[in-house]
């Protein structure tokens, strides 16, 4: 449905004086795509470039290099009238903080009849009947139109904002972080929500969160993202329970399971700078793995069974049973 080919995405950023501008490295060499009915997952510790491949596929945020292909045609080689008709409503965001990104000062109702109104999508009656099946899909009580976000609970607020987001009955939804501002017996309400509306209206979905433990029980396939590169893939199955790349191992140990042991590793060393970033693996200054090798070039691609992909020099074996310990080294520590 949508596919990334190679972007990278560099921002200029004012630094150490008026005349000094650096080069902000966001995103590099990211190849992704998306399935009609699926569900992909995008994890990484903050800063790593989860939102700006958000904004990629949205079409909010032009690549600096790469293709992004909807349907296979090139979304920037597409005129802005038909980015908006063909592409903007085919796709819903839904954003992390609810109360931001809901209008105060419009009630439920004009929230969500405005993309119907702004894209025209057929007479005021048809509209108004769209809206209170809206409302009624994502769970809400109809007296709730008319109630402004103010008035609604966080839980509330975020199913008004998926409402907005499947107005235009997109094929794709991005939803970034839509649970972090949530407490956690709502953030569950949230995503069974998420999983039932996939499964009833057959979207696809990018569900971009800092949680792996989650985000693995919810998607179908796996992309860790670390400095604006995407170092391992494949489906949710394989990416958690075997991770070979060791960042994803250290992801999966920072959040405990119920269901599994697992040792914590600590990582040392310097957290590098997407604006001079190191060179070969990025994430070799805090590894207990890298050596000479790994400072060299960033590692290429290898894969293994079922479409998991990485790149890492010293790789664990995709093949490892889930849960086994591995050896201890010196840079890990338990807590």
């Amino acid at each position: 449905m949508i596919r990334l080919d190679g972007v990278h995405v560099r921002h200029k950023a004012r630094s150490g004086g008026l005349l000094r501008r650096d080069t902000v490295h966001a995103l590099t060499d990211a190849t992704l795509e998306v399935k009609r009915g699926e569900i992909v997952g995008l994890v990484g510790e903050s800063g790593c470039g989860k939102s700006t491949l958000a904004r990629v596929l949205t079409g909010l945020q032009k690549p600096t290099e790469g293709e992004v292909r909807f349907h296979g045609r090139d979304l920037w080689e597409m005129s802005a009238a038909q980015r908006r008709d063909g592409f903007g409503s085919a796709v819903g965001v839904v954003f992390q903080d609810p109360s931001t990104a809901l209008n105060p000062r419009l009630t439920v109702r004009r929230i969500l009849r405005d993309p119907l109104d702004v894209h025209r999508r057929g007479t005021r009656e048809e509209r108004e009947a769209r809206v209170e099946e809206l409302i009624d899909l994502v769970g809400l009580p109809g007296h709730t139109l008319a109630a402004l976000p103010g008035q609604l609970s966080g839980g509330q607020r975020q199913r008004v904002a998926i409402a907005r987001a499947l107005a235009l009955e997109p094929e794709l939804i991005v939803a970034d972080e839509p649970t972090s501002a949530l407490d956690v017996s709502v953030r569950a309400q949230v995503l069974n929500l998420l999983v039932d509306l996939r499964e009833r209206l057959g979207l696809g979905m990018v569900f971009i969160s800092h949680d792996i433990q989650t985000v693995r029980y919810l998607a179908d396939r796996l992309a860790v993202l670390y400095l604006g590169r995407i170092v391992e893939e494949g489906r949710a199955a394989d990416v958690a329970g075997a991770p070979v790349h060791p960042y994803t191992e250290a992801l999966l140990s920072a959040t405990p399971s119920l269901l599994e042991t697992t040792e914590r590793i600590v990582l040392t060393g310097p957290v590098p700078s997407a604006t001079n970033p190191p060179s070969g693996c990025p994430f070799r200054t805090r590894c207990w793995k890298a050596d000479e090798v790994c400072a060299t070039v960033f590692p290429t691609e290898a894969s293994g069974p079922g479409e998991h992909r990485w790149h890492c020099v010293h790789p664990q074996s995709p093949t490892s049973p889930a849960g086994d310990p591995a050896p201890v080294p010196s840079a890990r520590s338990t807590a």
